[in-house]
Formats: C-alpha cells, structure tokens, sequence
C-alpha cells in the first residue's frame, strides 16, 4: 500500500553527455572517445574532485584549483559530493580527482606539485 506514493520514487531519465555541456554524447562507461567540444582530447578538458564534505577532500580541492591556477589552465574545477555521481565513476574511496572523465587519482590527497604533474602529462 502506497498512501500519497510515498513508497514510490520517481524515475530519473540519466544523461550521458559531456561534462563541458557541449552535449557531446559519451559512452556507456562514462569516458569519452576520442573528442570532447568537437576536438580532440589531447588537452585537459574537464576537472573533478569527487569527495564527501570531509577535510581531506576539502584540501584536495583546493590543492587542484592551486596547481590549476600555477599552470595556467583556464578550467573550473567541479567539486562533486554526491554519492550518486561518485558512484557512476566507480570510486570506492575519496577524496578522488577526475580529469576528462578519466579518475585519475583516489583515496589520498595530493599536493598542488604532483597535481601538476598529471595535469601536464
């Protein structure tokens, strides 16, 4: 018995479109081909830093924008905290980074200097 539809969740039609909102389409596992914005992902595209609210993803957050900014990149860094899209990449532990919807670091916080590191790789 569902009195009101309280028992009842309303489905949610997921989309799996670019994370830049070019509405490039991606692919089942959440990565992209080979292009993103109509070009080619030879650059850093997107950002992410998947962690739950707690200190240590907090920091690592602001170690990304840090070594964003000392690069030269002129991306926004996301900062996602919902448990439903951290699942989606498959991070078991956090705080993670994501970069062109790649994880590509989790389960420690890293410096600004190794952020750098695999910003420019």
């Amino acid at each position: 018995m569902s009195l009101f539809n309280l028992g009842k969740k309303k489905e949610e039609k997921k989309s799996t479109t670019c994370s830049c909102n070019c509405n490039q389409s991606a692919n089942k596992t959440g990565e992209k081909a080979n292009y993103c914005c109509s070009k080619e992902v030879n650059e850093v595209c997107c950002i992410k830093v998947l962690g739950a609210g707690c200190k240590s993803c907090h920091e690592m957050y602001e170690n990304v924008k840090q070594a964003v900014n000392n690069i030269g990149l002129n991306i926004e860094v996301e900062y996602i905290t919902d448990m439903q899209k951290i699942m989606e990449y498959g991070v078991m532990s956090m705080p993670a980074l994501v970069v062109n919807e790649k994880v590509v670091s989790q389960g420690k916080v890293l410096k600004s200097v190794n952020i750098e590191k695999l910003l420019s790789k």
